[in-house]
């Protein structure tokens, strides 16, 4: 790959600079590295900086990140084009949330992953120099999911980061239309199956008399339709991912026969009695209480055991607003791109009635409204009127609901949560997906 452009790393840590200074210079024209921000103004007023890579924290003994953001404004007040990226310790998450609000372009956590931490400062590098294509990795996929600024996303994109490079199971829930297979794609982008296949199952599709066939596979003449071998998904995964989309879909009756492949990590195919090994990475997907169904008799308790070794809940569009302008902006570019239509903007008036919406579709259904405006627009114009859904009055968030802080979201959503199970914990912790003990923790946090 040709190296492009400057890219300037400010870290106290001369051992850090030594190595990013080998490593970055594989990919970029020159990497400048200074051990102290003060340098910055002069530097910035010489140097030609496409992107540049900052710690939050200089000072021995000071770890709070305000010398990071402080330095954040500086760069940006001197060279508002210039991409920064943020350069922090797990523990600091909130502090690159704030990044984010102050203008950072991303941040990347240490200690760092070498491929990660090149392809974001290369994603930076793109988006500075007017790139609108996603970069391509090294493997073809598409890049890094969009995480947006709030602070749930950027808490969810640390452990992402952590789970990845393991093969821990992982299910995903989610509201529809919340992403939960892009979230699927991310986490088998960073981890070290990327270059194998990422195989996706919609569990509501498949019918209960080809789910084993579909899964596993078949033999030639094992029934009537089976004129030649088939190969299941189950082994059209082996080294990869298998992603299986809305798993509550899947008959009761049926989970036992995926709870035995997935636990003795092989299957058997259709007509034959020979068992085959298979090496995936499991992530499924639901919009349903798995919970609630095994009380129900409705879920296996030991398949929702076997799956759910990390648990990622995506929130609602509605409890990060933050980004539902930045969603918005992103899908004008897209679209404005695909139908030809130039350059178009959001008028203020129509970014605050995308802000009002309750947004029951969550991101699907914001994608498709801003699909149908840049359709409708004129070429290269400013989108002032937008079509929404008739309800959206009454979708409307009220005035005297709207919170301030991610605090009195949890609050009012742990207060609403007991109130709709009739003052039952154990009901009110499995519907917002938390143990009965951490129920009890954000009671007595907020005082209800």
């Amino acid at each position: 790959m040709a190296r492009q452009g400057i890219v300037l790393v400010i870290d106290d840590n001369r051992n850090i600079l030594v190595s990013l200074k080998y490593l970055l210079g594989d990919y970029f024209v020159k990497v400048i590295t200074v051990d102290n921000p003060e340098l910055l103004p002069s530097l910035l007023r010489q140097e030609a900086v496409d992107v540049a890579l900052l710690d939050m924290n200089f000072s021995p003994g000071l770890n709070n990140g305000n010398e990071g953001l402080y330095w954040l404004r500086e760069v940006k007040r001197l060279k508002p084009q210039l991409k920064v990226v943020l350069f922090t310790a797990y523990a600091d998450i909130s502090l690159a949330v704030a990044g984010m609000k102050e203008g950072a372009f991303d941040f990347v956590v240490k200690p760092w992953d070498n491929a990660k931490l090149v392809q974001t400062l290369l994603d930076a590098y793109d988006v500075a120099k007017g790139g609108r294509k996603a970069r391509k990795n090294k493997h073809g996929d598409e890049a890094a999911m969009y995480w947006g600024c709030s602070e749930a996303m950027l808490q969810m994109k640390s452990v992402v980061e952590r789970i990845s490079k393991t093969d821990a199971n992982v299910l995903i829930t989610g509201e529809n239309g919340t992403g939960k297979d892009m979230l699927a794609r991310e986490i088998h982008r960073q981890s070290g199956r990327c270059s194998k296949p990422l195989v996706i199952v919609d569990m509501g599709a498949i019918p209960e008399s080809l789910f084993e066939s579909e899964l596993f596979g078949h033999v030639k003449g094992s029934f009537t339709s089976a004129y030649t071998d088939r190969t299941g998904r189950f082994e059209a995964a082996d080294g990869g991912t298998l992603f299986l989309d809305e798993i509550a879909n899947l008959p009761y009756h049926l989970q036992p026969k995926l709870l035995t492949a997935i636990q003795k990590r092989s299957f058997v195919k259709v007509g034959s009695n020979v068992a085959q090994p298979t090496d995936i990475r499991l992530i499924c997907a639901t919009n349903r209480n798995l919970e609630e169904m095994v009380s129900k008799g409705e879920f296996r308790e030991d398949l929702l055991y076997r799956i759910n070794t990390i648990h990622l809940r995506l929130p609602a569009l509605r409890e990060r607003r933050d980004d539902i302008v930045a969603f918005a902006k992103m899908f004008v570019e897209r679209y404005g791109a695909q139908y030809g239509r130039g350059e178009i903007t959001l008028s203020d008036g129509v970014c605050q009635t995308l802000q009002d919406y309750s947004w029951p579709g969550n991101i699907r259904e914001l994608q498709h409204i801003i699909e149908r405006a840049v359709i409708l627009s004129e070429n290269g114009g400013v989108i002032d009127k937008i079509e929404m859904p008739h309800d959206i009055a009454a979708a409307k968030i009220p005035a005297e609901n709207k919170l301030t802080s991610l605090d009195e979201m949890e609050r009012d959503l742990v207060k609403r949560a007991i109130e709709m199970c009739n003052g039952n914990l154990s009901q009110a912790a499995a519907q917002l997906g938390i143990t009965r003990q951490t129920l009890y923790n954000k009671m007595k946090r907020h005082g209800i």
